[in-house]
């Protein structure tokens, strides 16, 4: 193609308004491109200096709330407070300057801390963001401008669950999957364009809890896996029917996000409940272990290889085997309670009690530090009751963190 042509075809391209495809190194969503807390992301520093890596920016306006950070080129989306209202937020995420923000709803009130949990979802030209109070909306990424609209509550039927909505919606296809919980299904499908309903689940309606969904396809039959407190299920994601289910003993909250793996699936709970590793089969599910090695609360568990990281309330952070449910090693002495991602052979551990970032090299030998530093300054208006509990997020070079109003930017390239 001549270059004349190229010049033309790429013009062609802008004018149409085609939103170019999320590149490796984009976070566009919830742990991740593919909902696994791993960045396929190379070339970045596998050790800090004493002082950790170079702060880039500081954005101290982001309000209340939880939410992690989408990031997708040169665009950062999370969730905040602002005038007594729930908003999202778009920055630059080279420079932290605001480029536009969009009402969500009304601020979810809450003991261990008012404001969203939920992390942006951005597909596209559009960013779709759920408030904690269930208030969900299709923004267009570029200027905000609201597209649709749709209460989890008051249109879908749902109830708010007690800590409020705290899913991550997912995208796939042409449609939006959400969890309102309820009589009329526990998941809901919504045309991504319009926000219609396409279908509920509604021969599994238990109410909602705050994991987040994942597709599958296993036995070449796509699905959404979502886990309550009380069930596992796949549910066929061209007509919102269960698939297949299996029981969980959950307590009180649950919260990570299920894992699947070469037709298994795994999931994890705090509050002492533990863990176990499903076989889906030909959809009549079997237990394959359960354990109390890791009882993961909140931070999130990564399968890399055949080990799943994280931290447990039982023991600390460790390397649990997929295959036997049983730890590698165990160490709670070197780093508190808290969060985990992955990025470029290292895990990015962050304590919820202190602001204490770790650069933790993935073995099965044990805990092997590659640097740390605390994060600074840290914010003044979090609950008392409340901790850093904001997931790191991994984006083209950058290592982005939060704590409430305060977002950090740190370069992790080489």
């Amino acid at each position: 193609m001549s270059s004349r042509l190229m010049l033309v075809s790429l013009i062609a391209i802008c004018l149409s308004g085609i939103t170019p495809k999320a590149s490796a190194g984009d976070w566009p969503g919830w742990r991740g491109a593919d909902r696994t807390d791993i960045s396929k992301e190379k070339g970045l520093l596998q050790k800090w200096p004493a002082k950790g890596p170079d702060k880039l920016w500081m954005y101290q306006s982001a309000g209340k709330g939880y939410s992690g950070m989408a990031v997708v080129g040169n665009r950062l989306y999370t969730l905040g407070t602002r005038a007594g209202k729930t908003i999202l937020i778009c920055l630059d995420a080279t420079n932290s300057d605001e480029v536009w923000t969009a009402q969500v709803g009304s601020i979810l009130g809450n003991h261990w801390g008012d404001g969203p949990r939920c992390t942006p979802t951005v597909d596209g030209d559009r960013v779709y963001a759920l408030g904690g109070r269930g208030n969900l909306i299709c923004v267009n990424a570029k200027t905000g401008k609201k597209i649709w609209s749709k209460s989890l509550t008051d249109d879908l039927g749902g109830r708010v669950p007690g800590w409020g909505y705290t899913e991550s919606v997912l995208i796939d296809g042409n449609k939006v999957i959400c969890t309102p919980g309820g009589k009329k299904g526990t998941l809901a499908a919504l045309d991504k364009s319009t926000g219609n309903v396409l279908w509920r689940s509604k021969d599994w309606t238990d109410g909602a809890q705050y994991s987040s969904p994942i597709v599958a396809v296993h036995n070449r039959k796509r699905q959404y896996i979502q886990l309550t407190q009380k069930t596992l299920a796949g549910v066929d994601a061209g007509t919102g029917k269960v698939l297949w289910r299996s029981s969980w003993g959950g307590r009180t909250a649950v919260i990570p996000t299920p894992i699947y793996h070469k037709g298994h699936v795994y999931i994890s709970s705090g509050y002492g409940v533990g863990s176990k590793l499903v076989k889906i089969g030909n959809n009549n599910p079997t237990d394959v272990w359960e354990s109390k090695d890791m009882v993961n609360h909140h931070g999130g568990v990564i399968l890399l290889g055949d080990h799943l990281f994280g931290y447990s309330d039982r023991g600390g952070w460790n390397a649990q085997s997929i295959k036997t449910g049983s730890s590698a090693w165990r160490e709670r002495r070197k780093l508190g309670k808290g969060a985990i991602a992955y990025a470029d052979n290292r895990f990015y551990c962050i304590s919820e009690s202190d602001g204490t970032v770790v650069l933790l090299e993935p073995s099965t030998k044990g805990w092997k530090e590659h640097g740390r530093f605390t994060l600074s300054p840290q914010s003044e208006i979090r609950s008392r009751a409340g901790r850093i509990w904001t997931h790191p997020t991994i984006a083209n070079g950058k290592l982005y963190l939060r704590d409430q109003d305060i977002i950090y930017c740190f370069d992790i390239k080489k």
